[in-house]
């Protein structure tokens, strides 16, 4: 089984680039051109500036706050792969994980900010016990990629 997020990456992508555009554009519009005319909607021109200087933050800095990551996973021949990345305005160093099936230990997930913020760590027999990788941030995966992943994960956990 292969997948990826990629088309909820793209979609965050698309939404900055647009929350962009607009909030631009309305500062082109009000403070530059002064085609905005203001009391605009009854609501000042600091009003709706820093309303949608708010709004534009938090479209930038929420897959940021919520550890979002671009994440490929497969297990299609005799190893898993997890590849990941930072997916926020600065992406981050591009991971991977390879795991020999016959060597992958198990897995531990973690939920933070009531479940906003989710999480999987795996782990690998090495030769001085067990090794742990870097936690990878599941947040950004769609409830059902989360599944698929836990129930591909669960059939290669040995079973003691």
């Amino acid at each position: 089984m292969t997948f990826d997020n990629s088309k909820t990456i793209i979609s965050l992508r698309l939404k900055l680039f647009g929350a962009t555009v607009v909030f631009l554009s309305y500062l082109a519009l009000a403070y530059v051109a002064k085609l905005i005319k203001f009391p605009f909607l009854g609501m000042t021109e600091t009003f709706w500036t820093v309303t949608l200087a708010v709004i534009y933050l938090l479209i930038a800095f929420f897959p940021m706050m919520l550890n979002y990551q671009y994440i490929y996973y497969s297990d299609d021949n005799d190893r898993i792969v997890l590849r990941y990345f930072t997916a926020g305005i600065i992406g981050g160093r591009k991971n991977s994980v390879e795991i020999d099936k016959r060597l992958f230990s198990g897995y531990k997930t973690d939920s933070k900010w009531f479940g906003l913020i989710q999480s999987i760590t795996l782990f690998q027999n090495a030769k001085g016990g067990i090794a742990k990788y870097p936690t990878v941030y599941i947040s950004a995966l769609t409830r059902e990629e989360r599944s698929k992943l836990i129930r591909s994960l669960n059939s290669y956990v040995p079973r003691a």
